[in-house]
């Protein structure tokens, strides 16, 4: 039985530091950093709660298979395949990869009642989620692509994304 515990506690404690350095990795760099290393769009946006046009941004018609992470930090934020379109010319997802690495809040901003979408580490404005998406959530998490890097699936083992790669395995058809 005190092997059993024994066991248990180390699983515990394991997960927990895993947990730990895993938020470590995505650190955002100090605004002098910020501003040599984003365009003035991606800092608008990602450091000025902005909004970049639609229709005319990087990847509102992108349908490859990835991630999207946040641009300044890393962080996993959400995937292609509960990506759809919304048809407002932005991004727009029905729910988060990470919900850990999402932080929304009220936004009172344009005489409107809105939820923020940010990211928790790089405390990145990322966007707006809206109750008016598809089933099953509901959800449209409607995302700034200035806000995001997007790393194809055949690019996740080697930058560091590999644990989502089963998202992407082809299930066998049934015939």
């Amino acid at each position: 039985m005190k092997a059993h515990i024994k066991s248990v506690l180390c699983l515990i404690l394991l997960s927990i530091s895993m947990f730990a350095f895993a938020e470590s990795n995505y650190q955002k760099p100090s605004d002098t950093v910020l501003k040599q290393r984003l365009t003035p769009m991606q800092y608008n946006v990602t450091q000025e709660q902005g909004t970049e046009p639609a229709f005319n941004n990087a990847y509102w018609n992108n349908e490859s298979p990835g991630i999207y992470v946040d641009i300044l930090t890393g962080e996993p934020l959400f995937s292609s395949t509960v990506k759809y379109d919304s048809h407002t010319g932005w991004p727009s997802f029905t729910k988060t990869l990470a919900p850990e690495n999402i932080i929304t809040k009220p936004d009172h901003t344009l005489f409107m009642e809105r939820t923020e979408v940010l990211s928790k580490q790089g405390q990145s404005h990322l966007g707006h989620v809206f109750d008016d998406g598809p089933p099953p959530t509901y959800k449209r998490y409607c995302i700034n692509s200035a806000a995001l890097e997007f790393i194809p699936v055949n690019n996740l083992q080697q930058r560091g994304y590999g644990q989502y790669l089963p998202l992407f395995k082809q299930k066998p058809s049934t015939q």
